[in-house]
């Protein structure tokens, strides 16, 4: 018998100082049999650095789906507009991404992340459309001690740091940028 998707829901608080939003989300995530808590939380933090863009970005069936993105925001037509990727994807993956949409954005964690992109920054240069970040390793671990079936998260957005605080604890972030759209 299969194993089933654990069912997570947060209330996000977020204060992105650098852009001058502020907002509430209540948000429904389903984490995968093979997720870890880091990448469950790594999704949530990515939600809350690109929402403010556009309230469209929404969770895709991420793991479950190897044609979507963790998240993404999709105009009315259905073309894809934002294309999120949590992780160390291929360049292949990332490549055929920029051709369906108008933006990808890599948010890269993990202790492998600097080898991941010195693997793959070459072949990806040529993609105009291209945003590419790293979190530190440590943090992430420490993040993903925050998560909790239900969550209240409070996360500030400062000069590229996210502090993420709830009642559980709270972790600095830095999001070093690896790669900005031409």
């Amino acid at each position: 018998m299969a194993l089933r998707a654990t069912i997570y829901k947060a209330e996000i608080n977020i204060a992105d100082n650098d852009r001058g939003y502020y907002g509430t989300h209540t948000v429904t995530l389903a984490r995968h049999p093979s997720e870890t808590d880091e990448r469950l939380m790594v999704r949530l933090l990515a939600y809350a650095l690109w929402v403010q863009a556009d309230e469209r970005l929404v969770f895709t069936r991420g793991l479950s789906d190897t044609d979507e993105p963790d998240l993404w925001n999709l105009d009315l037509t259905g073309a894809v507009q934002q294309w999120v990727e949590i992780g160390l994807p291929d360049e292949r993956r990332l490549l055929k991404a920029c051709g369906r949409a108008d933006q990808v954005i890599v948010l890269a964690y993990g202790r492998g992340a600097d080898v991941w992109w010195s693997s793959v920054r070459n072949k990806v240069s040529r993609a105009r459309n291209l945003q590419a970040y790293v979190l530190d390793a440590e943090a992430t671990k420490t993040l993903a001690g925050l998560a909790d079936r239900n969550m209240s998260l409070s996360i500030n957005i400062t000069d590229r740091s996210a502090w993420v605080s709830c009642d559980r604890g709270d972790i600095s972030l830095d999001v070093r940028s690896l790669l900005e759209s031409a």
